[in-house]
């Protein structure tokens, strides 16, 4: 665990950093690189927005790619992302704010907010769960996975600890969840009333939360898997079941804009919403983390980066994703968003540091994922250069042309949009000579032979999805022989 004395320095450095920065960045040489590069980036599958100032001062706040591909709207900063885990740092600012107004303390013990919880629980802490050092495994389930608070508790609850309380470092998602339920305790609100009227409305956030915003819905960002499949928006799933899930509640699912983040970084930095004293507590690092030259804040994870004292945090449901970084000495704030996360895009914003902060970085052009080359390749070749495609595959994508997934998945966004057919049965027959076994997969192919109106093939693709033990299949295949 961190010693009093590194607690001590590091408080001792943010208590003194001055409001003008040490380094100066170039804005005009700093928006040319960053918009280029992500400019650059947006026939390689980006599509999000970046935001970056420096003493208040913006030096780009801009969106890239479409925000909504049916209603052909773009991102801008104020568009609505999904930020994932940077919800922690919101549930963090909340226990702190309810200690503020006297209602919590940090060292206050599991025990006296459950009943009936088992005996190796009863004594963690607040400052256990807001630091990640609990002991509790990080999910019980899956996001947006049913389940009621009663269920959610008691599963968690009859969880093996990790280790003893305090002694080490392992990210919760369910202990953050768990300050969802105190906060909710000790305020008599709901968890997202308190922070609306604690955080967001003192901030002056109007389009940030789950449920209670006025959300314009002309600005809501789509979810889009590796820029292909349309996921929709997490808002519109919490308003159709009128809750947050509880899977997502207090550790990640907030949806925020770029220009609510500089209000929230703003109010953080002149405490209007939290005291000094509460934001050094928030940003000061309370547990190493292992494997790692980082240690974790409540809600940041606070390293020297750049030779500068810098907090951050990332979040990604693994179809939008955010990241917030922040050197506090230089006052850099920089926030990133994507609504197509890939792996070649999820980071981006460690890119653009780098580009700021490094004057001797080059930086890489972004790679292309594989379903965004794959539909981009088969919109723009006829089917005879299918070869050439599973060859660039092959080779240019090894690492992630791994799975039966990926052309079931794209040949049946080429279905959906019934849009270049030939190419879609291209994909299926590759898939189910690279996976001859899966009854799905010949399923797949049986459609595609449908929809190219090939009843002979599809009957044979339907007939031996159905004897590998695929049952979807017989209705297709009953519908199809009937109308010979």
């Amino acid at each position: 665990m961190k010693t009093l004395s590194r607690i001590f320095l590091f408080t001792a450095f943010i208590s003194s950093m001055s409001i003008n920065a040490q380094n100066k960045l170039d804005f005009e040489t700093s928006y040319i690189k960053i918009d280029t590069f992500l400019t650059n980036a947006l026939n390689k599958g980006f599509s999000g927005a970046i935001l970056v100032a420096q003493n208040d001062e913006i030096i780009i706040n801009k969106g890239y790619g479409l925000a909504d591909k049916t209603k052909q709207t773009f991102n801008n900063p104020n568009t609505i992302f999904d930020i994932g885990s940077n919800t922690k740092q919101f549930t963090a600012a909340a226990v702190l704010k309810l200690a503020e107004q006297g209602k919590i303390e940090l060292s206050e013990t599991l025990d006296k907010f459950f009943v009936n919880i088992p005996t190796d629980k009863k004594q963690i802490t607040v400052h256990q769960l807001l630091s990640h050092s609990s002991g509790l495994v990080e999910v019980i389930g899956r996001d947006f996975q049913d389940i009621t608070p009663e269920a959610y508790f008691e599963k968690l609850f009859a969880t093996e600890l990790l280790f003893e309380p305090g002694t080490s470092y392992s990210y919760s998602n369910a202990g953050y969840t768990l300050l969802s339920e105190i906060i909710e305790q000790r305020s008599e609100m709901t968890y997202e009333e308190y922070m609306q009227k604690y955080l967001f409305e003192p901030a002056g956030m109007n389009q940030t939360g789950y449920i209670l915003p006025e959300w314009n819905s002309f600005e809501m960002a789509r979810g889009y898997y590796r820029n292909v499949l349309d996921i929709g928006t997490t808002i519109s799933r919490y308003k159709d079941a009128n809750e947050i899930n509880m899977h997502l509640k207090g550790n990640g699912g907030i949806n925020a804009t770029q220009n609510d983040l500089f209000l929230w970084h703003r109010a953080l930095k002149d405490t209007v919403v939290l005291s000094k004293k509460s934001f050094e507590l928030l940003t000061s690092p309370h547990i190493d983390r292992p494997t790692s030259s980082s240690s974790y804040a409540y809600g940041w994870v606070v390293k020297e980066a750049h030779n500068s004292m810098r907090i951050s945090h990332n979040g990604s449901n693994g179809i939008f994703a955010h990241t917030i970084l922040w050197h506090l000495e230089d006052d850099i704030f920089i926030s990133y968003a994507t609504n197509a996360n890939s792996p070649s895009v999820e980071y981006l914003a460690y890119a653009v540091e780098k580009m700021l902060l490094d004057e001797h970085h080059i930086q890489a052009p972004v790679k292309d994922n594989v379903y965004n080359f794959t539909l981009n390749f088969t919109k723009g070749h006829s089917t005879e250069k299918s070869d050439e495609l599973f060859s660039i595959l092959n080779k240019d994508f090894s690492s992630e042309f791994n799975s039966s997934a990926i052309l079931n998945r794209l040949g049946n966004v080429l279905l959906k949009e019934n849009s270049h057919l030939n190419w879609a049965v291209k994909l299926f027959e590759k898939n189910v000579e690279l996976y001859p076994e899966d009854g799905n997969l010949w399923d797949s192919l049986g459609d595609s032979f449908t929809a190219i109106q090939d009843k002979e093939q599809a009957i044979k693709s339907y007939k031996k999805a159905i004897a590998l033990g695929y049952n979807g299949s017989q209705k297709k295949l009953d519908d199809l022989m009937s109308s010979q």
